[in-house]
């Protein structure tokens, strides 16, 4: 792609979430979600392949789906108390509609059906932005909604994180998988966003920097499906003795950074006298783990072919960065210890 059209479609992404996260008006808000999407729309299909086209027509007609029942709901609720303010939401007809398109934008289940398909059939660089940076503007939409029924929010919490888990035990393909995680991941964040909006904050900056880490781990062994992941120790060996701890870090063990959203989830949900809802949060993660574990074991744990061709790629100078890779899998192991500093951050 040219330079300066990637140059202008990337500026127009950040825009989009810009005005989106500036707005107080739903009109305005609507605008910066469908900047959003258009400007990312180049960037899926410029591989010219079938699968992308089929993943970019899936993206477009869900992500104009829901701005379309956005528009609806904010014009109702327009219509019902004259206000088109954001966080003056008062019906719960409109709440609840806005809620549902919030959630199909950023793939929750049970409306999440799209998004292991679309992810599949992009490169691991487009679909980083579309686990990370597209996911900014609807929850700073969700963020300032303010919810009167806590039900529906709970609801698609817990679907979720359970339907995250489940779909990803039977997959080989790794972004397929990742889209699984993400949508584990959104149902913890969904969970206690409106008991905690600074929790949900710290939830969604923890799996941005466990998912930055983890897809460029898979970008720099070239690894698309769980076999190619048994050869990565022959072609970056610092970085496969590396990648289990980041994967189980995204599935919340202690001692690593991916326990501390979860734990303090736990506990907030706890505190909110919804222990059941804890408790099946809590089980659902060790489905997650399980497939995180088969990765684990696909990179580490498995003979690696020894045949001249299959050990020489590592010695071969690799021309990727991996400063970002760096830093961010230090964050994603390390950040444990200076929790209290990073709560403390994010209540101010």
């Amino acid at each position: 792609m040219n330079p300066f059209i990637l140059a202008t479609l990337l500026f127009a992404l950040g825009l989009g979430t810009t005005i989106t996260f500036a707005s107080s008006h739903w009109l305005l808000a609507w605008m910066g979600l469908e900047m959003n999407t258009l400007a990312i729309i180049p960037l899926m299909i410029q591989q010219h392949h079938p699968r992308a086209v089929e993943a970019t027509t899936k993206y477009f007609l869900t992500q104009a789906t829901a701005a379309a029942m956005l528009l609806f709901a904010s014009v109702t609720n327009a219509w019902v108390s004259g206000q088109w303010d954001i966080q003056q939401m008062t019906h719960p007809l409109p709440t609840t509609i806005i809620t549902l398109a919030l959630a199909l934008k950023i793939g929750l289940a049970p409306v999440h059906a799209w998004l292991p398909e679309v992810l599949q059939g992009l490169d691991l660089t487009t679909g980083l932005i579309l686990s990370t940076w597209q996911k900014l503007a609807p929850f700073a939409l969700l963020l300032q909604i303010t919810s009167p029924d806590h039900t529906i929010l709970i609801i698609l919490g817990l679907a979720s994180t359970l339907i995250g888990g489940w779909g990803g035990l039977n997959q080989t393909q790794l972004r397929k998988i990742l889209a699984y995680s993400s949508i584990a991941h959104l149902g913890w964040m969904i969970l206690v966003i409106q008991f905690s909006p600074s929790l949900t904050l710290l939830t969604l900056l923890t799996y941005f920097v466990l998912t930055f880490s983890t897809f460029l781990v898979f970008k720099l062994t070239k690894s698309t499906t769980i076999n190619m992941l048994a050869t990565s120790s022959n072609k970056a060996p610092v970085v496969a003795s590396l990648a289990p701890l980041i994967l189980l870090s995204l599935g919340g063990l202690p001692p690593l950074t991916g326990f501390l959203p979860k734990w303090l989830i736990l506990q907030e949900l706890a505190k909110q006298d919804l222990a059941l809802t804890a408790t099946l949060a809590a089980l659902s993660a060790l489905l997650s783990l399980y497939f995180y574990l088969r990765l684990s074991y696909a990179m580490t744990l498995t003979m690696s072919p020894n045949n001249l061709p299959g050990t020489t790629p590592w010695r071969l100078p690799s021309k990727q960065l991996t400063l970002p890779l760096a830093v961010s899998a230090s964050m994603a192991i390390c950040l444990l210890p200076v929790a209290p500093a990073i709560t403390t951050l994010l209540t101010f």
